[in-house]
């Protein structure tokens, strides 16, 4: 591995639940997990049903060290936790973040209820790795390893999420997931969140006709999401957080139509790979 390796590695890129069949053989059924390697150092962002599988390959390439971050304690986004090896294995050091409950609950709190009876047939006390949890709040620069700084930002969405702007070595990455837009206005966290970065990963649910149907869901359309990326001068565009219903044939055609409008987007697959 070059030591100045910038890669995103989407393990799970569903909402709400993972879904699986033949016609979601192409973009994936997993749920909500992002691995991104900075140099030497991984990162997890949302431990969805995907974090299984990334669990797995870290443990089949050695790693040791690993700092998972939670955008927020929706289902979609922690049901993997329990199923992610490396906390099992006395050899590996796991960091873990979040800062949505900042307040309310701690890192540490929300971890041990999650697994625990009668949620998850065993409590944590079961858990062989070192499991540091860090808390933060949204507006909070993090450096979890040196050169690596994290801009957090709380996103609209019930329950509160956060977003992460991940910046390395003058390049950079926006998570910007699970957050709804208000029509007919531009939200100045993600824009800022978004503003010349070289990726965003970005809440693309529903279309613009669902909205009305869906008002107070807490997710966003790929339409405004093209609509932010180009007035912030984005490099490219991941569709993401897809609708358990969609299918590939569906999201080919969702993800056509954002090309046509920000020819550098991209629907999300599950195991796709993007260096920047």
């Amino acid at each position: 591995m070059t030591t100045d390796l910038f890669q995103i590695k989407f393990w799970g890129v569903r909402g709400s639940i993972p879904v699986s069949g033949p016609e979601f053989d192409r973009y994936g059924g997993n749920t909500s997990c992002i691995e991104i390697r900075c140099g030497k150092h991984r990162m997890i962002f949302d431990a969805g049903s995907g974090l299984r599988e990334a669990g797995l390959s870290m443990l089949a390439d050695g790693v040791s060290d690993v700092d998972l971050f939670f955008s927020h304690c929706h289902y979609d986004h922690i049901i993997g936790l329990p199923f992610f090896k490396a906390i099992y294995y006395p050899s590996i050091n796991v960091n873990i973040w979040s800062g949505h409950l900042d307040g309310k609950m701690s890192t540490r709190e929300m971890v041990e209820q999650f697994i625990s009876p009668p949620w998850f047939p065993v409590k944590t006390d079961i858990c062989q790795a070192t499991m540091n949890f860090r808390d933060f709040h949204a507006g909070q620069v993090l450096t979890p390893h040196a050169g690596i700084e994290i801009k957090t930002f709380m996103l609209n969405h019930p329950g509160g999420a956060i977003g992460y702007r991940i910046e390395w070595q003058g390049r950079s990455v926006a998570l910007v997931y699970d957050i709804e837009h208000n029509p007919g206005s531009y939200d100045p966290v993600s824009l800022e969140m978004m503003r010349d970065a070289d990726l965003v990963v970005y809440d693309c649910t529903y279309n613009e006709d669902e909205m009305q149907r869906f008002k107070g869901f807490g997710h966003s359309t790929w339409q405004h999401g093209t609509e932010l990326a180009k007035m912030a001068g984005t490099k490219r565009f991941a569709l993401f957080h897809h609708a358990p219903s969609r299918t590939d044939e569906q999201l080919a055609e969702m993800e056509a139509q954002a090309q046509a409008a920000f020819p550098e987007s991209f629907a999300a697959r599950d195991n796709q790979i993007v260096v920047i």
